[in-house]
């Protein structure tokens, strides 16, 4: 289904945009769409989830979509890609806390499935390369923005702190504003950078801080219960358990578990050396995407 309207986005109105409803895994859709007046594709389709039953359709969008976007690209000379990836397709040392675009991927160190298929969908893009491709590769940290749904997505941090939860890990997390993802990716395809990737990061910031950050801005308490590492063994097996007998997604899994332990750093030096890029600060980020979500309580009964 093709047409045309205006939406309200996080930029405010953009007019004339053009949809297309499709499917990623629709290769006649997408020959068909690429044969169109179009010379740029955004790559930004993808399934995030930890949950183990969602392993095969893990590998479906994220590395034969995938696929398929390249093939349709390469049917049309002269096309450029940029595909979103994720910093969880970088690879990890162990023992090495500070990571960049360089690190290499080890088939030996444990990955999730989300990870993998990340991995795995970048393969197909250096493949296309290979074949006379032009496209880059970025890889956002947690991306960060005020969408209309906050049951869905990273917004859902900032729903846990709405809902005044009372529990945070000791891990911490690198994020980045979606502004600057956007800004990051066009600018990329505006200039002759083929063949390469880039990690999208504002920085590193531990739960705790992050969640009294949220809890500021939205005038809640934040969470004061530290969860110990072990307990959190316990309970992504339980919740396991659980979601084996009732058949409903676990409210935390192994990988989740184990991920919000971690504290490595990902790079940013890369793009703001070649392209001067300066990334928003992170509390800047939180107090936009709270002010936005407040703003939108009225509106949206999910919000109250």
């Amino acid at each position: 289904m093709l047409y045309r309207q205006e939406i309200p986005t996080i930029f405010g109105k953009q007019p004339q945009i053009e949809w297309v409803q499709g499917d990623i895994l629709d290769t006649a859709l997408l020959r068909q769409i690429m044969q169109t007046d179009v010379d740029q594709v955004y790559h930004c389709a993808g399934l995030v989830s930890y949950a183990p039953q969602d392993a095969g359709l893990l590998k479906e969008i994220n590395v034969t979509g995938t696929a398929n976007i390249v093939n349709a690209c390469l049917e049309k000379p002269g096309i450029k890609l940029c595909h979103v990836s994720s910093v969880a397709a970088i690879g990890q040392v162990k023992g090495k806390a500070y990571l960049t675009e360089d690190t290499k991927w080890d088939v030996n160190m444990p990955h999730s499935h989300y990870a993998s298929s990340k991995y795995f969908g970048e393969l197909e893009v250096w493949r296309g390369i290979s074949e006379g491709l032009h496209a880059v590769i970025v890889n956002p940290s947690v991306v960060l923005g005020p969408a209309a749904d906050w049951s869905r997505s990273s917004t859902q941090v900032f729903k846990y702190v709405y809902d005044e939860r009372r529990f945070y890990t000791a891990g911490s997390a690198n994020f980045v504003d979606v502004r600057d993802v956007v800004t990051a990716m066009v600018s990329l395809l505006a200039t002759n950078i083929t063949a390469e990737r880039f990690i999208l990061n504002a920085g590193l910031l531990s739960y705790k801080t992050f969640f009294e950050q949220v809890a500021g801005c939205l005038q809640k308490k934040a969470p004061a219960v530290k969860v110990p590492n072990f307990l959190t063994e316990v309970l992504w097996r339980a919740e396991r358990v659980r979601s084996f007998f009732t058949s409903k997604r676990p409210l935390i899994t192994k990988e989740t578990a184990r991920i919000a332990k971690k504290k490595h750093v990902y790079s940013n030096e890369k793009i703001k050396s070649r392209l001067n890029f300066e990334f928003i600060p992170l509390e800047q980020t939180i107090k936009w995407c709270c002010r936005e979500l407040k703003q939108k309580q009225t509106a949206l009964p999910e919000l109250r």
